[in-house]
């Protein structure tokens, strides 16, 4: 027998696990606990629309012990057969971590190749580019185990619940190391710090049941026959060879995009998003969106906030919108190669910088791109441009282009700039000069409007950063609905963000498993 519960609480007892317990077994109408009590909490949301900040609460409270497997399911992969059919996967990515995971279960043997360096081992070449300013195109921010998510904000938060089971990814996360308040909260997240210990422990599982993972190894070829994919070459002369291959390469492996095109294999230019991070300080966001005077108390977390609107320029509108908002975050360096410079968002499990920052941007679609000689890659050179353009403007190093956010809108450069999270520097520059205008002065009008709909984000305590130009690929690899296969070439499995199919940890992880059902398919396993 259970009991469901639906409460609103005051933050102090949602968030303090012993005042939470003691509420739900209160409401269930249990006053001496047994043992066999057990509470599975569903769903946690703050509600911060009205004056006093509530939270809701969604739970079951069994009054015997349920069969807990169809609760909170574990996952096994068991050892592979030595002669398990070979997929190769070629990103250490979501996606590719979670194809590897679902191959096994499936019992084929996954073979995952990586450009960059293992999670730990990529630490040494973040702080290069933080303190020298030095970029490695193959370990960075965006490459490397784990990929782009790895060093982002650690949001496990989608809309694209129709693409796969969320519940089911959020508990392998949970089965490796994640807390289990990811299995409850609304908006739930790890953070930068915590996910570098989990992408270990799914390494290890793949490794223990059989899988290889081949890092520091940059896939430079394909191996083609007869429109047939057999398997890929690598940057050192070495080839692999398997069943399939999943390319899961994120939105940032412009090479592989160009070698795509030069193979004559087809691809697409697609819409994508670019513009600034705007960053504030954490305890003027809190005021905002709690009504408090900016100290929010030991209860409640870090406060976010989505905006959007629409604003024209030349009779075209275009969306302006909020991009991977970090509460309590950093903005870090996330060029790919030397002389650009792209910063993105990141915040560690406790959110607890000073800081506040959110991608702010505008959508791009194929009609804006005034690129045509670049065919598919017209998206891609537009962001190559803005990014070199900014790098230049702020000096040539990782010193990114800044201005305050209120001299931004009225066009006046910045005598001096704030303190930032940003630890290669600022430098104070007209970012008007640095982003087309069809981007510029769209953000201009969207922040105007952003400081009606959230009285005073629209500040100089607050500041822009550029550019923020990653948000998704520029290009997509198009593939079959039902086989996930590319439309000319077999056994060829274009998956995730890097193909255009996912756009977070979360759907990137679910586009992973289903190409791995297909090739399962395909293979007859």
């Amino acid at each position: 027998m259970k009991k469901e519960l639906d409460l609103v609480l005051a933050p102090e007892v949602a968030f303090d696990p012993a005042l939470l317990e003691r509420e739900l077994l209160q409401q269930a109408g249990i006053t001496q606990p047994a043992e066999a009590v057990f509470i599975h909490k569903i769903k946690r949301s703050i509600d911060a629309r009205g004056r006093k900040v509530q939270v809701k609460v969604r739970a079951d409270v069994y009054l015997q012990t349920p069969d807990l497997s169809s609760i909170t399911p574990t996952y096994g992969y068991p050892e592979l057969k030595p002669d398990a059919k070979r997929v190769l996967i070629v990103g250490a990515g979501s996606a590719g971590l979670f194809a590897a995971l679902r191959c096994i279960e499936l019992g084929l043997k996954p073979v995952v190749v990586e450009r960059g360096k293992d999670v730990r081992s990529r630490r040494r070449d973040l702080a290069a580019i933080n303190k020298e300013h030095l970029v490695n195109p193959d370990s960075n921010y965006c490459f490397g185990e784990g990929g782009a998510g790895t060093y982002s904000d650690g949001k496990l938060y989608t809309r694209s619940k129709k693409r796969g089971d969320v519940q089911r990814i959020l508990q392998i996360m949970v089965q490796h190391g994640a807390t289990p308040d990811i299995l409850f909260d609304a908006h739930p997240h790890i953070g930068t710090n915590k996910l570098p210990i989990l992408i270990s422990e799914i390494r290890e599982t793949i490794l223990a049941a059989g899988g290889e993972i081949h890092f520091n190894t940059r896939v430079t070829d394909f191996i083609l026959e007869k429109n047939q994919m057999e398997g890929v070459v690598t940057a050192s002369g070495s080839t692999l060879e398997g069943e399939a291959v999943i390319l899961a390469t994120g939105h940032s492996a412009r090479d592989i995009y160009e070698l795509l095109q030069a193979r004559n294999i087809l691809i697409e230019a697609k819409p994508f998003a670019m513009g600034v991070r705007v960053e504030h300080q954490q305890s003027l966001i809190d005021g905002i969106q709690y009504h408090c005077d900016g100290d929010r108390g030991p209860h409640l977390p870090a406060a976010s906030y989505a905006l959007v609107h629409q604003v024209p320029f030349k009779g075209q509108d275009r969306g302006v919108f909020s991009f991977c908002m970090c509460p309590g975050g950093f903005i870090v360096p996330s060029a790919t190669a030397p002389g650009e410079v792209v910063v993105n968002g990141m915040s560690p499990s406790r959110r607890d910088s000073k800081f506040a920052n959110s991608g702010i941007v505008v959508a791009v679609n194929l009609e804006d791109m005034d690129l045509k000689q670049y065919g598919a890659l017209a998206g891609l050179r537009l962001q190559q441009a803005l990014e070199q353009k900014a790098c230049s403007a702020a000096g040539g190093t990782q010193v990114a282009p800044a201005q305050g956010l209120q001299d931004f809108v009225k066009g006046k450069v910045s005598a001096s700039l704030l303190d930032t999270s940003y630890q290669p520097g600022l430098a104070s520059v007209d970012m008007l000069e640095v982003l087309p205008p069809m981007i510029g002065q769209r953000l201009r009008g969207g922040f105007q409007e952003f400081g009606y709909k959230m009285r005073g984000y629209l500040t100089n305590e607050a500041q822009i950063v550029g550019v923020e130009s990653r948000t998704s690929s520029p290009v997509r690899i198009p593939r079959d609905k039902e086989t996930l296969q590319h439309p000319q070439i077999q056994n060829l499995f274009p998956c995730a963000e890097g193909a255009g199919y996912a756009g977070g940890i979360i759907s990137a992880a679910m586009d992973g498993e289903r190409c791995a059902e297909q090739v399962a398919v395909l293979v007859g396993r």
